[in-house]
C-alpha cells in the first residue's frame, strides 16, 4: 500500500505521539527502553517545526526545523506494524528533496549509532557521521540536551549529515 507523504494538517498533530510511542518497544531486544515521559513530538509542540506525515490518516511522520543555517531532521517515526515497508524512506527522501528546494546546504541529525535502523540505515541513505569540529551551536545545543536526558545512557549516539543533492 502506498503512503501519500503530505505536510501534517492541524487535525493529524493528535495521532503523531502514537506512532513515535508504537515503534518503541523495537528497541527493547537492544537493551532500549525509553523512560517514561513526553514523546519527542509532544516535546516539540509550539516549535517553529515543519511536519511531514505518510498517509491519511498517518502512520508516520517526520519533524524537521532549521539548525545552524541547515535543515535538521528532529525526529522520523513510523507505526510500529508497518516498519519495513519503505515508508521512512520514502519520507527521509521527501525531508532531503524539500532541504534542497529550499536551498538547505544538507541535512543534519542525531541518532543511535549501531541500532540498525538508525545508524546503519541513515548511512544507507547518503547521511555520514558529522566530525564534531563541524558542529555548530545549535548541534552541540542538542548534543548537550540529549546528554542531560539520559539519551547517551541508552546506547552510543552519533551526529550525521547528507549534503543537499
Amino acid at each position: 500500500m502506498e503512503y501519500e507523504v503530505r505536510l501534517a494538517r492541524p487535525a493529524d498533530l493528535a495521532v503523531l505521539p502514537a506512532i513515535e510511542n508504537s515503534a518503541d518497544p523495537l528497541f527493547a531486544p537492544l537493551g532500549i527502553v525509553f523512560p517514561p515521559g513526553p514523546t519527542v513530538i509532544e516535546q516539540m509542540d509550539g516549535a517553529d517545526v515543519e511536519i511531514l506525515v505518510a498517509g491519511d490518516p498517518p502512520v508516520a511522520f517526520a519533524a524537521v526545523e532549521e539548525v545552524d543555517g541547515a535543515t535538521h531532521l528532529e525526529q522520523i517515526s513510523v507505526r510500529g506494524d508497518l516498519v519495513g515497508r519503505g515508508i521512512g524512506t520514502r519520507l527521509l527522501a521527501t525531508v532531503r528533496e524539500r532541504a534542497a528546494a529550499a536551498g538547505s546546504p544538507g541535512v543534519s541529525l542525531l541518532t543511535f549509532r549501531d541500532v540498525p535502523w538508525n545508524g546503519p540505515w541513515y548511512a544507507a541513505h547518503g547521511f555520514a557521521e558529522l566530525p564534531e569540529e563541524r558542529w555548530g551551536p545549535g548541534l552541540r545545543a542538542y548534543w548537550k540536551a540529549e546528554i542531560e536526558a539520559g539519551l547517551h545512557d541508552l546506547g552510543p549516539r552519533t551526529v550525521m549529515w547528507a549534503p543537499s543533492r
